[in-house]
């Protein structure tokens, strides 16, 4: 078992290990080390919840039906396809995470790219940008976003409210580099593309109930309902299918532990470090002038130096709470920004090792050069919006 441990695994094991042992040596005192895990509670369920609800929207081939309805949607015409791959990797992202995108999306649209003979740079490109770039507008787009929730003191629907610009402007730039440097004819080659031959599914109960699952999570959010009740209920009726339907498929490797173990160890290390300088660090950093572009760049450059979750956590913890614009341009920095690195965030290093496992090359000087200029230009933008129209 301990082989089959990777060098990811060991980093997460490491980060929660230092933070159990930052309690009884006195770095983390034992009423700020409960208040945070309380904090996550909740938390980790919707995570645990949401990713058995993705794992087995999957198996019941709904992202493969929907991915090559939507090549025979678009005809041949890849400027028609380019629309839908962008609507359909949004939608997944806003509505079940950026993970959901980076890990069952991009394989089911790498597998897309050989039926239909489309290159496969321009549609993983695609899932892992959206991944991060559409993933402000709920709360459940991005786990940063959820971080964030309790202080910001917005519900569901008032989030959306406050973010549906700054989304909008998210998209339309990551469009833009999208095209340009991917999808127009210059870089993919060809002039049109072949719609793929569609396949039956497997089990249409399975694919019924896993379509009732998701459209329940969507209409629950939008009944305002807590993000961990939401998606345990859908998550339910998934399981419920499976459980009659095909048992066999129903293991623990559904269940995230991996990031179970990370966001635990980040809620303890975190909260040890701002109390032993970090919080100094971050407060020269964003400076005390409230500037939102600031705020946000600085959110970015700690991404892409240490992970975005990490990073906002260390920057959210010397904002006030009154200071509701400032933590949204936060966000704004740590969802859109992490696009440069490889490391970035935890959807890109899911994404890059679906790409290898699927044989895709990603050239990293061109993901580096162009990531970097997405990022400067797509925070100047979402930033924009933000202001504007708050």
């Amino acid at each position: 078992m301990w082989r089959r441990f990777g060098v990811l695994d060991w980093i997460r094991i490491g980060l929660l290990v230092l933070g159990l042992v930052s309690v009884p040596v006195g770095l983390l005192p034992w009423e700020a080390a409960a208040e945070s895990l309380d904090d996550i509670g909740p938390l980790l369920i919707f995570l645990v919840a949401i990713i058995v609800l993705a794992e087995l929207t999957k198996e019941a081939q709904v992202f493969d039906a929907i991915a090559a309805r939507m090549a025979v949607l678009g005809r041949g015409n890849y400027a028609a396809l380019f629309f839908l791959c962008v609507a359909f990797a949004s939608f997944i992202t806003i509505f079940l995470n950026l993970d959901t995108t980076a890990v069952l999306l991009t394989p089911v649209m790498l597998a897309l790219a050989p039926k239909a003979r489309i290159a496969a740079l321009p549609l993983a490109m695609t899932t892992i940008w959206l991944a991060n770039t559409a993933s402000l507008l709920l709360p459940v787009s991005n786990l940063t976003n959820l971080l964030g929730m309790e202080k910001i003191g917005l519900d569901a629907q008032e989030f959306a409210a406050r973010m549906w610009a700054p989304q909008i402007a998210s998209i339309a730039v990551t469009m833009v580099f999208l095209w340009v440097f991917f999808w127009r004819r210059g870089e993919r080659r060809d002039l049109r593309y072949t719609p793929p031959v569609l396949e039956p599914v497997a089990d249409r109960v399975l694919f019924a109930a896993a379509s009732a699952g998701c459209l329940l999570f969507i209409v629950l959010l939008l009944l305002k309902a807590h993000v961990a009740v939401a998606a345990t209920a859908a998550a339910a009726i998934v399981v419920g299918a499976f459980l009659v339907r095909a048992r066999e498929r129903l293991t623990w490797s559904l269940i995230p532990w991996q990031l179970v173990i990370f966001v635990t160890g980040l809620f303890l290390v975190v909260p040890m470090l701002s109390r032993n300088g970090l919080s100094d660090l971050m407060t020269w950093m964003i400076g005390a002038d409230g500037d939102p572009y600031r705020t946000a760049a600085v959110g970015a450059g700690l991404s892409n130096l240490i992970n975005n979750l990490p990073a906002y956590q260390a920057v959210e913890t010397v904002i006030p709470a009154a200071e509701r614009d400032r933590l949204l341009s936060l966000l704004v920095g740590t969802n859109v920004g992490p696009v440069v690195t490889p490391w970035a965030s935890l959807a890109t290093l899911l994404w890059f090792e679906s790409c290898r496992r699927n044989g895709v090359k990603v050239p990293m000087r061109r993901f580096l050069l162009t990531g970097t200029g997405l990022a400067v230009v797509g925070l100047a933008a979402t930033v924009w919006a933000l202001v504007a129209f708050g």
